[in-house]
């Protein structure tokens, strides 16, 4: 007998082996068992059981203990064809592992058994390198890079705040990014709108836009929208977006955009900026307070100057966006603590960062529990766009 026969034996009689049927009956009863795919990355885009955990052979011992928690969980390993699964099993119990099992048989025998499995998107050879850096975070990694892939996020805007944002978003690669404006490019826009350029004054900022993202990410999807946002046209466009990016100037917009997210329960990414002061906030609809619960009503017009009026640093929005954009990543990828109920406060000149706790009003017209919406107001008097 071989020295590889003689693991194997004593594997054997020391791991639990289940058949595929076991494993099937398991997972409709809900049995939390965690199943293990030891397979590579080839053999597991190729198909996998629903819901597997991909851990390679190879990377056990570097990944076992942030994957795999607790040491107590029943875990099924798995690989193609039964003998690779039993090698890691063993290798889990040396590691602490105390209920590990081996599915007999692998995959194979799961697939030709007529069993469900999942065929996952996969990365291109492009976005693999692309997106190289993703791929080594453990919090982002394939499944993380996917989930940007799918994800759709409207910017509001395509000015200073949406620039960054959106910028930073293509290069990410949120898969789908919509782009609604309805002004054309001014050479005083160039301050901190980075999406255009002097060769581009005069033309439509959503086109200037679609022309930047897709130079930097030529497989992302841009989809832009030439008009004034409206309780018109806002049902339509929002229905198609998993998040909204708030980068608006004016108040009139900023109320419609919140009244949407509310309505359409999406989250909304919220930022603004005024001379060397930001802010940045999440209203979340279900989990957080939204920009009524703070502000029921605009203020009166002579206290809402405009940019144009009060004036802004130009690098100022850069900061802003750019956070506008990793709230909306962190929302994509279910990572981190977001900025829900958390109002970010940014001075440029003092170079200090503060935050406030916002509460959700429990009496809001628009988003207290169990209100019906009361519909858009449009409050273009108050607009200083």
């Amino acid at each position: 007998m071989s020295y590889k026969d003689e693991v194997l034996r004593k594997l054997r009689s020391e791991i639990p082996e289940v058949s595929p049927d076991e494993v099937r009956r398991g997972l409709e009863n809900g049995n939390g068992s965690i199943l293990v795919d030891v397979r590579d990355g080839e053999e597991f885009r190729a198909g996998h059981l629903p819901g597997a955990l991909h851990l390679p052979r190879g990377f056990l011992e570097l990944q076992a203990e942030a994957k795999l928690p607790n040491p107590d969980a029943e875990i099924i390993a798995y690989c193609q064809g039964g003998t690779r699964s039993l090698f890691a099993a063993g290798t889990l119990r040396q590691m602490g592992y105390r209920k590990v099992r081996s599915m007999a048989g692998g995959f194979t025998r799961w697939k030709t058994s007529g069993f469900p499995f999942e065929v996952p998107q996969v990365l291109t050879a492009t976005d693999r390198e692309r997106y190289a850096r993703h791929l080594s975070i453990d919090e982002i990694g394939e499944a993380g890079q996917i989930k940007m892939l799918k994800a759709k996020v409207l910017c509001i805007g395509a000015g200073g705040l949406g620039s960054p944002a959106a910028y930073y978003m293509a290069a990410a690669g949120i898969g789908t990014i919509g782009v609604i404006d309805f002004d054309v490019v001014d050479r005083t826009n160039l301050q901190r709108q980075i999406l255009h350029s002097d060769d581009r004054v005069g033309e439509l900022k959503v086109d200037s836009a679609k022309k930047t993202l897709l130079g930097l990410n030529p497989d992302i999807q841009v989809v832009t929208y030439n008009e004034r946002l409206s309780s018109a046209n806002a049902d339509a466009i929002f229905k198609d977006y998993d998040i909204i990016l708030d980068g608006c100037d004016n108040f009139p917009t900023r109320y419609l955009v919140n009244d949407a997210s509310v309505k359409h329960r999406k989250p909304n990414v919220h930022g603004s900026i005024y001379r060397f002061e930001g802010q940045v906030t999440v209203f979340w609809p279900g989990k957080g307070p939204c920009y009524r619960c703070l502000y029921a009503e605009p203020p009166p017009p002579e206290l809402a100057p405009s940019c144009a009026e009060a004036g802004v640093l130009g690098v100022l929005p850069g900061v802003i966006g750019v956070l506008e954009a990793i709230e909306a990543i962190k929302i994509v990828l279910g990572k981190g603590d977001l900025l829900v109920g958390r109002l970010l406060i940014y001075d440029a000149l003092e170079a200090r960062f503060r935050e406030l706790k916002l509460k959700a009003n429990p009496e809001c017209k628009y988003c207290a529990s169990g209100r019906e919406f009361p519909g858009y107001i449009d409050y273009e008097h108050f607009c200083h766009a």
